[in-house]
């Protein structure tokens, strides 16, 4: 009778401690890059969407990613307000045809330039001022302010050209530069004797236009008790702040009736609430 020949088995190899930490290490770092990019794709849907069915050849990536951005804004601030800034740069404007961005967001006001330091008109401004009342826009005047120039005849040379009525709304100062000439605090004397004349005025209180540095650099603290539109096309801010009253996000959008690029806002309350912001008398 033949002997077996009896094999040994191999013993298996344990998966050490250290390979099993590295694999679920692997396994969580996936997972949280997929629910990373799952929320990515479901926070910019619009804007995705919006990419993905441009299709022209026409349209350059960074257009796309521009109009994707502004879309982005529109749909997740639906329930604000829109409304658009305009001046002699826009050219002629057929008012008839503006309604609205991209034939879904309704444009329900717009402000105007009216002014620039202490002796320009603007050049569109009795047509622009004339047509927006006629197709109810509600709207605005605002007073682009030069720093190196006297700031009461800068106040006298708004108070000149507008003639603010029921409906309209309060006058804007707009301070986007620095002063050559003198000091930021001379500046700021400057910036209250426009304000305080132009409220004596027309017994209103005005509004700051700034971009956001500026805003929180000089104006912020300075000036409580004035509202402010603030100036902000960052890509990644996505909101509108609470102490913002209006935020002009973009400059890059086409609106029907306008040949040139417009700047687009958000006024922080429902149509209804802008009603409120307008002059009463």
């Amino acid at each position: 009778m033949s002997k077996k020949t009896i094999r040994k088995s191999t013993p298996r190899k344990k998966t050490s401690n250290k390979k099993k930490s590295v694999l679920s290490l692997g396994i969580i770092l996936i997972s949280v890059l997929l629910i990373g990019f799952l929320y990515v794709g479901y926070h910019y849907r619009y804007a995705i969407r919006y990419y993905l069915s441009s299709k022209s050849n026409r349209i350059t990536k960074e257009d796309k990613v521009s109009k994707a951005r502004i879309v982005q804004i529109l749909k997740s601030h639906k329930d604000l307000t829109f409304g658009f800034d305009v001046s002699q740069f826009q050219g002629n404007i057929n008012w008839k045809e503006v309604d609205s961005v991209e034939n879904k967001f309704p444009l329900h006001f717009v402000i105007i330039r009216a002014s620039a330091g202490s002796k320009k008109k603007d050049s569109r401004f009795s047509e622009n001022w004339r047509e927006a009342k006629k197709y109810k826009f509600i709207r605005g005047a605002y007073h682009y302010y030069r720093p190196n120039e006297n700031s009461i005849e800068q106040a006298n040379n708004f108070i000149k050209i507008v003639k603010l009525r029921k409906g309209d709304l309060p006058p804007v100062l707009d301070i986007e530069k620095l002063p050559s000439n003198q000091s930021i605090d001379n500046l700021k004397i400057g910036l209250r004797r426009w304000l305080t004349l132009v409220d004596s005025h027309y017994k209103v209180r005005p509004i700051i236009y700034t971009g956001e540095k500026y805003y929180n650099d000089f104006l912020k603290d300075e000036f409580k008790g004035y509202t402010f539109w603030v100036a902000n096309y960052n890509f990644f801010v996505e909101t509108i702040k609470d102490d913002w009253l209006f935020w002009q996000f973009t400059d890059k959008v086409r609106i029907k009736g306008i040949d040139e690029n417009v700047d687009i806002n958000i006024y922080n309350g429902t149509p209804q609430m802008l009603q409120y912001l307008t002059i009463s008398n």
